[in-house]
């Protein structure tokens, strides 16, 4: 499984062959830089690391400057491990959009956008306690009851209440690749992503 880190640039649309308009998204994957190759003798598995981004060295410890000092590069914002790299690459290789080809299917990661604390309508669907008959007074968006009485004496783990919603890791899987752009490092995908624009998001082969 290879894959490229990349920034969310936003959504657009586009006409396939047959004439039908498709919501994408458009990621901008610059060039990966190959920071580190594990291996079975050194550290146990087989993975390729790349580095995605410019940071600042002001912002870098000298442990993970040392590190990308060995790869020959600047430091990255962002590193990632892929397991089983389709591509035989080396240490301070680059990586880039073309390692994928149009019509090819991925698997997107990102981090889902952060709606704060919400209640249980917003949070997960529930359509509240009702109406305001019968003496139900400002319940209307409240979860109702949460739990039984004598038996079995408490609330359940995992019951679905208010809480913190969003921010997540998500995963969107089977995306088709509509259009690979070498030249702009761009890389048009079918569908919607997580995240908000200029978010990192991984793209799996």
């Amino acid at each position: 499984m290879s894959g490229i880190i990349g920034k969310k640039v936003g959504m657009t649309s586009m006409f396939d062959a047959e004439g039908r308009n498709l919501a994408c998204t458009v990621i901008e994957a610059s060039v990966n830089v190959v920071t580190q190759i594990k291996t079975i003798e050194s550290d146990g598995y087989v993975a390729v690391q790349l580095g995605f981004g410019e940071a600042k060295e002001k912002h870098t410890t000298k442990a993970l400057m040392g590190h990308f000092k060995k790869a020959g590069t600047t430091p990255k914002k962002k590193l990632v491990e892929f397991r089983e790299f389709n591509q035989s690459v080396s240490l301070g290789d680059t990586v880039d959009v073309s390692i994928f080809e149009d019509g090819d299917f991925v698997d997107v990661i990102g981090k889902s956008k952060g709606k704060g604390f919400q209640g249980v309508v917003k949070r997960y669907g529930f359509s509240g306690v009702g109406g305001q008959t019968h003496g139900q007074h400002n319940r209307a968006r409240h979860p109702g009851s949460i739990g039984a009485c004598s038996f079995p004496s408490r609330v359940f783990k995992g019951t679905r209440m208010a809480g913190r919603t969003g921010n997540d890791r998500v995963k969107v899987q089977n995306l088709r690749v509509l259009k690979v752009m070498p030249e702009h490092n761009l890389l048009i995908v079918s569908g919607s992503i997580p995240g908000a624009k200029n978010s990192i998001v991984i793209i799996e082969k």
